[in-house]
This record gives C-alpha cells, sequence and structure tokens, in this order.
C-alpha cells in the first residue's frame, strides 16, 4: 500500500495558485484513475480516496490543513493504515525548479519549503518520495509571494503539461514502481 499526499491549502481562496499545484495534480490523478470519489476523514483533517491501480492499493490524500501543518493529517493518516514512509508520495510546489519541469526525488531536505518541513518533523524522517513541480518563473518576487500567485494563460499551459507528466509517473509508480518513474520523469 502507498499514501499519496498532494500538498496545498484548502479553499476556494488558494485554487489555481502556485502553492496548490500538488494538490491539484493528485485531486486530477484520482479522477484519472480507478479512485472513488475524495471524502471527508475528520480524524485526520483531509479529504480521502482510496483506488487498487495494477497490483498496488494506494490511499490519496489532500490535506484539509494549511500547508505548513500538512504532518497533522499525513502522519497520523500513514500510521493508520500502517505505511512506512519510503511508501508516501508528496506532491508539490518547488519554486528552485523551472516552470514545467519537475523532478522526482528521495530523501531529500525540505529546501525551505515549509509543507515538507512539515512532513519531516511529523513523520521523524525525509526518507519519503517527493514529486518536486517546478512553478518558478522570473524570480523578481520572493518566494512567499511567488506561491500564492495565479498562473497566468502561457504558464496554465505548461502547468498542464507537467500536470499530464505526473500522473502519467504517479501510475508507472503504482504500477512499475518508483525507480522505474523516475528514470522517465527526471529526463
Amino acid at each position: 500500500m502507498i499514501l499519496i499526499v498532494g500538498l496545498g491549502n484548502p479553499g476556494n481562496t488558494y485554487d489555481n495558485t502556485r502553492h496548490n499545484v500538488g494538490r491539484e495534480i493528485v485531486a486530477r490523478f484520482g479522477a484519472h484513475s480507478s479512485a472513488g470519489e475524495f471524502r471527508p476523514e475528520k480524524k485526520w483533517n483531509a479529504l480521502v480516496s482510496e483506488a487498487k491501480i495494477g497490483k498496488t492499493k494506494a490511499v490519496l490524500m489532500l490535506p484539509e490543513t494549511m500547508m505548513n501543518n500538512s504532518a497533522k493529517s499525513v502522519a497520523p493518516a500513514a500510521r493508520f493504515y500502517k505505511i512506512k514512509p519510503k511508501d508516501i508520495f508528496v506532491v508539490h510546489d518547488d519554486a528552485d525548479i523551472a516552470l514545467g519541469h519537475a523532478k522526482l526525488s528521495f530523501g531529500r531536505n525540505s529546501a525551505g519549503h515549509k509543507g515538507v518541513d512539515s512532513l519531516i518533523r511529523g513523520l521523524k524522517t525525509r526518507d519519503f518520495w517527493r514529486l518536486r513541480i517546478g512553478i518558478a518563473g522570473k524570480r523578481d518576487v520572493p518566494a512567499e509571494k511567488l506561491v500564492l500567485k495565479k498562473f497566468t494563460p502561457d504558464e496554465t499551459r505548461l502547468v498542464k503539461k507537467i500536470t499530464k507528466a505526473t500522473i502519467a509517473a504517479l501510475t508507472t509508480i503504482t504500477s512499475e514502481g518508483a525507480e522505474r518513474a523516475m528514470n522517465t520523469y527526471n529526463s
């Protein structure tokens, strides 16, 4: 069993912002896969869906906490499902990667991403997978302001392309494993 988490902030105010790209990709992956509707799970303060993709059972999660408190949802859910950190895949924005690009990585530090910091503290390890979605355009804006900006129409085309690639990577992860996905996703 694996846990796939889409980081972002809940609420319409944050829809289509750079900070919510991970949350929106996991929601689309859920619709694209055999996952059922996301349902509220009060004990974790999250929206949750379950799917069997190939031979892999996957729990999809959209924390309803603010980004910086993501571990309050993820850590107890991982304990409940008995999912080890190495079987957790977190999709999130990354201001250090160019818009339209992404990387799959394992066991790295947070590089200042507050949502990832929260997960590292809550899981007591950094040994989990991250699908890091590039959101950086021109770095003429501080990261704190960049993440809350909405995408322009031209940027939206790049986001659609990387969303499609990330959904394909998540499908590969569930059917063939993370290492196989890394070979194609990171190239």
